[in-house]
């Protein structure tokens, strides 16, 4: 229209929008993401923490995972979960979009100070592995009887 030649490949926006994807990397995320099921890049798997007065659950959504290759741990009230999750890649293909993370992974949560670390079961179901950690005997409320 203006005789400016138009190249989409390489064009002005292609290159604003690689310096905000760096600027994102570089400075850990910035606005919203681009999508309702998307997390921060770094953040395999998602993670779930519910908290009833008896005990902890976590809920990690790692579909495709070899649950031999997971390392559960828990130290103090700290919950360590790592493993690595591998797809299959075809030869010679080129990705346009690639949204399935690959690779390995570390998360660790915080649990609260009265969990007891030797009360732990993991569940590993249809993509979702279940963490519960239940609270010490002596942190749950006790209803104490008044005499008369």
């Amino acid at each position: 229209m203006f005789g400016i030649p138009v190249n989409f490949e390489g064009s002005l926006f292609d290159q604003f929008r690689r310096i905000e994807q760096q600027m994102d990397e570089l400075f850990g995320g910035g606005g919203v993401l681009p999508g309702i099921r998307s997390v921060a890049p770094g953040t395999f798997p998602p993670v779930n923490v519910g908290a009833t007065p008896d005990k902890v659950d976590v809920y990690l959504f790692c579909p495709g995972i070899d649950t031999q290759k997971l390392d559960v741990s828990i130290q103090q009230n700290m919950l360590s979960i790592s493993g690595e999750r591998k797809a299959a890649n075809a030869e010679n293909t080129k990705f346009y979009r690639r949204e399935r993370f690959n690779g390995e992974f570390r998360r660790v949560v915080t649990l609260p100070n009265d969990i007891d670390p030797d009360r732990v079961e993991a569940k590993y179901a249809d993509g979702v592995l279940q963490i519960e950690v239940q609270r010490r005997e002596a942190s749950k409320p006790r209803q104490i009887e008044i005499k008369q």
